[in-house]
């Protein structure tokens, strides 16, 4: 589990395929390595990683072709910069939200625009993703906690202050890149408890009907 609170920004400095599958090596720059061991688990741009080998200066990760497939990882070179945070620890102060690093799809990047000293992005998500975002709700893109100032169907605004600007890899993010996202597992989960027995059922989805009798509708 993490917190969505980037701890450094890292650079990919090697991508080996394996198979279907491949490894990345991550340069962790500032990260505090001191106290990771092999299996601990790093948010490499959101996405849960676990460590399979330390170098000198960062650690090695294996992605499966499930996570190949539904992150941004497919695309990334060697040389892009990384968000980083490590797992939480029950001690960790709670600043953003709970983000658990699996990655629900990949959105796109369809507007950026200054607002004072305030950098504005429109990120489009996919359709599917739309009914678990909500405005002033959370999301977590490539691995940072953020809050959603406005919605437009399957599109929802962010604005970026500048500390988060130059503490993570946004103040790069340019009109078209793909980003990681993670809705908040919280709707997630609300989903899921609302079909109460029907969650059993193959073809189980949430209706108009359902959201109806438990509620959720006028």
């Amino acid at each position: 589990m993490f917190t969505g609170i980037i701890e450094a920004v890292g650079t990919i400095t090697a991508l080996t395929p394996k198979g279907d599958d491949i490894s990345v090596t991550v340069d962790s720059g500032k990260l505090d390595m001191t106290d990771v061991k092999l299996g601990d688990s790093i948010a490499t741009n959101g996405v849960c990683l676990t460590v399979v080998e330390l170098t000198g200066s960062g650690y090695v990760a294996d992605l499966s072709l499930e996570t190949l497939k539904r992150t941004a990882f497919a695309d990334y070179k060697v040389g892009q910069a990384a968000n980083l945070e490590k797992a939480m620890l029950p001690t960790t102060r709670f600043g953003g939200h709970m983000v658990s690093g699996h990655v629900d799809n990949v959105g796109e990047i369809i507007e950026r625009n200054h607002t004072g000293r305030a950098i504005e992005f429109w990120i489009s998500a996919p359709a599917h993703l739309a009914k678990y975002l909500a405005e002033k709700g959370s999301v977590a893109i490539d691995g940072i906690s953020l809050t959603i100032n406005a919605i437009r169907g399957n599109e929802f605004k962010l604005t970026i202050v500048p500390h988060t600007a130059a503490e993570t890899t946004m103040e790069s993010f340019k009109v078209g890149r793909k980003v990681n996202l993670e809705v908040d597992v919280i709707a997630r989960y609300l989903e899921r408890l609302m079909l109460g027995d029907k969650a059993a059922e193959k073809e189980s989805t949430v209706t108009m009907d359902l959201l109806a009798r438990s509620g959720f509708l006028g």
